[in-house]
């Protein structure tokens, strides 16, 4: 996301405008004609950032992959259109190198991650360090990033949305096929990425001076390179004024990107609203956080899930913790004008046959198992 584009803006005190948001999007480029990931992600980013302009589009970890950046938006209308665009664009540049790009957390068909990685400095660096870590990391996930200005602010704002991140993760799970084969998951992918020893939930953070602390430790432990690798699932961003979701798999259309998007910002300004109010988050503990994002990654938006926005973490079905979450993002997004967009995706998201997973193991039923039909159904349309 473009750094300076963000500076000064979040959530005002009073209400004027919709606070800012923005995506990053992360895809696979499968061959056009096996579907099995490729590496050709320099010579698609450099085209991609024809289309788009430079910020727009940028290499991941590995060569398999291309990220996509969005500008700074504000209404529901602005961020599906540059969803839309950059998904277009992007899909263009790769159609040039006979790519597909295609929006699964992991590879359906071929290895994404390295060897080989993207030949950078840095990539490097990880390579040297984290060894077979830096294996099969070519995974792609979705970050929505929400402006809120104060730091301070930002940091207790993440002790109440780091509850509802199991939930995320169960509703945005598109990631059941890796390398050829059903690993059992729904989100593979989050298991992948589970490797990093800085990725997970955050700790429960009692400030400003308390995140920092602990992220300086991290980074003096070697466990994490620098603040930007933190991996954490929701984090104040290492260099924007904004609050950073990262828990979700890359999703399977720009609608659904949009509605994702826009319940973040309505979770991210009520955990704001409570900030200021007063209110303070419950303590639960990184263990659980953890224990409950394994349910959801392995079992999607079905049966019951720890209600780990509560101290009890207590089994709970999928559909109550929807309900639960509702009443507290309605009013922001009821605000905007977003609250028919995201709970029809809510409900959607929620049905066995519409959810990413799901629809990608419908498709490779139909087809008696043929995945090449899974990457050809998900990959994004070239205008």
């Amino acid at each position: 996301m473009p750094r300076a584009a963000l500076g000064g803006l979040g959530f005002p005190r009073e209400a004027t405008a919709p606070p800012t948001v923005g995506v990053e999007e992360e895809f696979v480029l499968a061959d056009r004609y096996s579907r099995a990931a490729v590496y050709r992600s320099p010579s698609v980013v450099y085209a991609a950032r024809a289309h788009l302009g430079a910020p727009h589009a940028t290499p991941e970890l590995s060569r398999s992959q291309v990220e996509t950046v969005s500008a700074v938006c504000r209404t529901a209308g602005e961020l599906q259109s540059e969803i839309r665009r950059l998904r277009g664009g992007a899909a263009a540049a790769a159609a040039e190198y006979d790519c597909l790009l295609v929006p699964s957390g992991t590879a359906v068909l071929g290895r994404s991650g390295p060897p080989p990685l993207l030949d950078q400095a840095r990539y490097r660096d990880l390579q040297r360090r984290f060894g077979p870590v830096t294996h099969d990391q070519g995974v792609n996930s979705c970050h929505v990033h929400v402006g809120v200005a104060e730091r301070e602010e930002a940091v207790l704002a993440v002790n109440h949305v780091r509850g509802w991140m199991p939930l995320l993760l169960a509703l945005t799970a598109n990631s059941p096929y890796s390398d050829g084969a059903d690993t059992g998951y729904a989100s593979w992918r989050s298991m992948v990425w589970s490797r990093w020893p800085s990725a997970g939930p955050p700790p429960y953070l009692r400030g400003a001076a308390h995140h920092d602390r602990v992220v300086d430790q991290l980074v003096a432990t070697g466990a994490a390179m620098d603040p930007a690798m933190v991996y954490w699932h929701v984090r104040p961003s290492p260099h924007l004024p904004t609050i950073e979701v990262r828990v979700a798999d890359v999703l399977p259309d720009s609608a659904s990107t949009a509605a994702y998007a826009l319940l973040v910002r309505a979770l991210v300004g009520h955990a704001v609203e409570v900030v200021r109010a007063g209110e303070r988050a419950p303590e639960v503990s990184d263990l659980l956080l953890r224990a409950a994002c394994w349910r959801a990654a392995r079992y999607g938006a079905t049966g019951t899930l720890p209600a780990a926005h509560t101290l009890e973490c207590a089994p709970t079905a999928v559909g109550r913790l929807i309900e639960e979450l509702w009443k507290r993002v309605e009013p922001h997004l009821s605000r905007y004008g977003d609250d028919s967009r995201v709970g029809d995706w809510l409900s959607d998201a929620h049905l066995a046959g519409v959810a990413g997973h799901a629809r990608q193991r419908r498709v490779a039923e139909r087809y008696e198992g043929r995945l090449q039909a899974v990457v050809d159904d998900l990959a994004v349309e070239a205008p």
